[in-house]
């Protein structure tokens, strides 16, 4: 097996009177049916399961969630009688190696994960005879339950950049908070009232543990999106519709941790889901409109380069439409929302243009002095004069003035 440890505790590692009365173990020498005949062999087999420290999914506190997951994967397991057995004795298998292989880089993790809904596909299919449609159904109720279960060592680990990729599209996405459905050509009336709940519904769709989960809420997002378009343009969407209409989604919803779930469904979710099917198409799109807001120019939404640099340095933003054209079932307090951002916007625009033009007085001013000072300097230039030579001293000894009479010398006279 090659899930067996050295560490794990062997037949030889128990007592001789512990070993009595059990009848059978396993590859591993585990026992995994014991009669014990005295309260010694308990004491000291407890003690070695405490030492030898086993798997997790015995001794680690799982929450409600995982609980919950746990007993409807066992249920459903439970119509499949033989084969359902022999899954569970796999997935077990899988959580305990998975266990030991926390310290392996989240590539390597994932490899492992997938190769594990691969074997086990391919056993099912091979060996037990599943159906294809029982097969996938089987499948995505294995990953629900591992996941659930590794979810917390495995979503964006601190090995990877996942985070920092997460601040970087928030940030981005933040950055560009004043592009308009107009911009991008999104053919969704938000004044629709139905249409208003749609998009809301399509923004607060959260995403859960399990990676298959996450995909069923972007499956969810997107049919939300989808009937948006339907009900503002009175007919079925198309995939042109839709790709503009999940940019705006996601720009308006900025969901947190986008790159890390991401990143999570792409390593760890069955393949054949990302490969096949309307989850597969959902979750492409997502990446490319992720890909289209990293990228995003003033060429993208035909505005001009200064235009856009103005609107991401937060100088300006498009005009808000005005409160004439509001439709009349149009709530008064939308309205007069609208009305006063776009007073702040042109009062924004109206306090930068006032002090780009005093930053501008400022150097004007400051040039003029400069020249000023450099016209006086030239019309009346400074003539430093040398240094006079210094009198010499009276009592020194001079060539020049050797005519001089001779100093005065003191008398002494006797009296």
């Amino acid at each position: 097996n090659s899930l067996c440890r050295p560490d794990w505790p062997q037949l030889t590692d128990l007592p001789a009177s512990a070993s009595v009365g059990i009848k059978g173990y396993c590859h591993c020498a585990w026992p995994y049916r014991c009669i014990f005949n005295n309260s010694y062999a308990r004491i000291q087999l407890l003690k070695i399961q405490e030492a030898k420290a086993p798997s997790p999914s015995i001794n680690r506190q799982t929450s409600i969630e995982t609980d919950r997951v746990t007993k409807e994967f066992i249920d459903f397991l439970k119509t499949f009688h033989k084969t359902g057995q022999e899954i569970y004795k796999q997935t077990k298998m899988f959580l305990e190696a998975m266990h030991y292989k926390r310290d392996l880089s989240i590539e390597e993790q994932s490899e492992c994960t997938q190769d594990f809904y691969q074997n086990v596909a391919e056993r099912m299919q091979t060996r037990g005879k599943v159906p294809p449609e029982k097969v996938e159904k089987i499948m995505d109720q294995i990953e629900k339950h591992i996941m659930t279960r590794l979810y917390k060592f495995v979503f964006c680990p601190e090995t990877t950049d996942d985070e920092k990729k997460d601040l970087a599209i928030q940030k981005r996405i933040r950055a560009l908070h004043w592009v308009t459905p107009q911009m991008l050509c999104v053919p969704v009336n938000e004044e629709i009232p139905e249409v208003s709940d749609m998009v809301v519904k399509a923004i607060t769709d959260g995403l859960k543990a399990c990676a298959s989960d996450k995909l069923a809420c972007i499956t969810r997002c997107s049919k939300h999106i989808f009937n948006a378009i339907k009900i503002t343009k009175n007919e079925p969407a198309s995939a042109d519709d839709f790709l503009p209409t999940l940019i705006y989604i996601v720009l308006k919803g900025n969901p947190p941790r986008l790159q890390s779930n991401i990143q999570y469904i792409t390593r760890f979710c069955n393949p054949s889901r990302l490969m096949t099917g309307e989850d597969g198409y959902y979750f492409t799109n997502l990446c490319c409109a992720v890909a289209f807001i990293e990228k995003l120019d003033a060429q993208s939404l035909n505005l001009s380069q200064e235009d856009f640099d103005r609107y991401m340095s937060g100088q300006t933003s498009p005009r808000k439409q005005e409160s004439e054209t509001w439709s009349p079932e149009a709530c008064l307090g939308v309205k007069q929302m609208y009305k006063n951002l776009d007073l702040l916007s042109q009062l924004n625009e109206r306090i930068m243009n006032e002090a780009k033009k005093l930053e501008k007085d400022l150097i004007d001013w400051t040039d003029g002095i400069a020249k000023e000072v450099q016209d006086i300097v030239e019309k009346y230039p400074l003539e430093i004069k040398p240094p006079n030579q210094p009198l010499a001293a009276i009592d020194s000894e001079n060539v020049e003035n050797d005519k001089l009479p001779p100093p005065l010398q003191p008398q002494v006279y006797a009296g």
